[in-house]
């Protein structure tokens, strides 16, 4: 076998594969990064850019449908998903040219094929050409290998009734009816989006409320958004298994009521994604797997054998890009010898973009409490804030959990760009930030992130709007 030798090899070119390499080179390192596709991984792909320009299509739409209220009159509008699916595909591959432009500039070695991890850990092999190459690494092998769609007993995906999130990306018709299992951030999205764009959903959740992971008082605000625009909401229900038709679904559930069954057009499978830790090299390895799939690291992404990393979705740590981003920077700093600071998962932002948008960091309310914290609590509405009563979005709420006569301990807000909004609210949380140094600060008026600093001035007991 062919080969060369390097710093560090990356298996993987999603966010924490290039990140590494793209960290890796800019500290001096020679990296090569082995990618089966196009770099970018399943963010780029599949995941996050995709599903927002859908999401973004569901938010044009929806805004031009009430542009009478506004006193724009523009008559009925329509939908057409295959000039959305020609949009996200330009900004798809313009990001990716542009990543593709970043490796190179930073001469990272790129090699299109299938790795695995060699059996002494230091090694990487790469097939999809003639011959299989051999890439040695001097200092670290980097596995970033990510994730796939997960299923349930009973839905096999096949991309016509039964879809994941993949298939659900690549739609070209708005299903009349749409049932969607899992009452999480991808399913609460997609809901979201088919709701918009005209489907009739019926969305099951197993848990007792949606997005169990928000605070209480956040998922209330989506469960009741949701119901106002028309959707169908089950939660604590245990889904069965889906029966395909010529050209319906029936999808059986269990409920207080006994076993029922609803028909659709399409059901989309939204319960998470799966490791993909299989058939790469890791078990011949000795790289530690726990029984999910899910590669065992250490606080610096240290695998259980030395000089093997692991980062982005391969770990049992939020899935998402930036926290990749994140990990890969910490698997670097390490490999180059440096004071590597650890990643605080209990702060990390966290971004949903359904309607109402969603985004925290930090404790819940009833994480705060549960922790032993004496707990003061600080929410405010949208529908007393003049920049979302002036674009038309007043439902939702800025939440502020703080210890009594301490710092700020999460911040949990759902509305308008609420993504756009945590920005403030994640420094809060990181730099322990007390309400009274928030307080302080000017925000400016008429804008959607003043309900921030109202919301931290009202935790000092002197509050000016609510």
């Amino acid at each position: 076998m062919a080969g060369d030798t390097f710093d560090v090899v990356v298996l993987g070119g999603g966010p924490g594969g290039y990140a590494a390499a793209l960290y890796g080179a800019a500290a001096g390192l020679e990296v090569a990064l082995v990618e089966e596709g196009r770099v970018g991984g399943t963010c780029l792909h599949r995941g996050c850019i995709p599903a927002k320009e859908l999401l973004q299509t569901a938010e044009v739409f929806r805004t031009v449908g009430r542009a009478g209220e506004f006193g724009v009159e523009v008559g009925q509008p329509a939908i057409s998903l295959p000039t959305s699916q020609k949009r996200k595909q330009a900004i798809v591959d313009r990001l990716t040219k542009g990543l593709e432009g970043l490796l190179k500039g930073r001469k990272v070695t790129v090699h299109a094929g299938t790795g695995r991890l060699g059996a002494d850990g230091r090694s990487v092999v790469v097939e999809g050409g003639a011959a299989a190459t051999v890439l040695e690494a001097r200092r670290g092998v980097v596995v970033a290998t990510g994730s796939q769609p997960r299923s349930l007993p009973g839905f096999d995906f096949d991309g016509q009734r039964v879809l994941s999130s993949d298939h659900v990306l690549e739609l070209d018709r708005v299903p009349p009816r749409a049932v969607v299992v899992g009452g999480g951030a991808i399913g609460c999205e997609f809901a979201s989006f088919l709701c918009d764009v005209g489907s009739e959903v019926t969305l099951l959740e197993a848990l007792p409320r949606l997005l169990a992971g928000v605070d209480e008082d956040a998922s209330v605000v989506v469960s009741r958004a949701f119901a106002k625009r028309g959707m169908t909401v089950k939660t604590g229900v245990e889904v069965v298994g889906a029966a395909p038709g010529a050209s319906t679904v029936g999808v059986s559930y269990r409920d207080a009521g006994g076993e029922q069954t609803v028909d659709a057009d399409v059901v989309v499978v939204s319960v998470g994604r799966s490791p993909r830790s299989a058939g790469i090299g890791l078990a011949e390895a000795g790289v530690e797997i726990d029984e999910r799939g899910f590669v065992a690291v250490d606080e610096l992404m240290r695998t259980s054998v030395p000089g093997v990393y692991a980062v982005g979705d391969l770990v049992a740590t939020p899935q998402l890009a930036h926290v990749g981003f994140a990990e890969a920077i910490v698997a670097i700093t390490a490999i180059l010898g440096e004071d590597a600071v650890a990643i605080d998962y209990g702060k990390v932002p966290w971004g949903i973009y359904c309607h109402p948008e969603v985004a925290f960091c930090g404790l819940t309310e009833a994480q705060a409490r549960d922790a032993g914290h004496d707990v003061v609590v600080s929410t405010h509405r949208f529908a007393g804030n003049g920049r979302a009563l002036i674009v038309g979005e007043p439902d939702g709420i800025m939440k502020i959990v703080a210890a009594r006569e301490g710092p700020v301990l999460g911040v949990h807000i759902v509305g308008p760009w609420a993504t756009e909004l945590l920005g403030e609210g994640y420094l809060a949380v990181n730099w322990e930030a007390l309400p009274g140094d928030i307080a302080s600060l000017v925000h400016p008026h008429p804008t959607l992130g003043e309900l921030f600093g109202e919301s931290a001035m009202a935790l000092t007991g002197r509050a000016l709007h609510g």
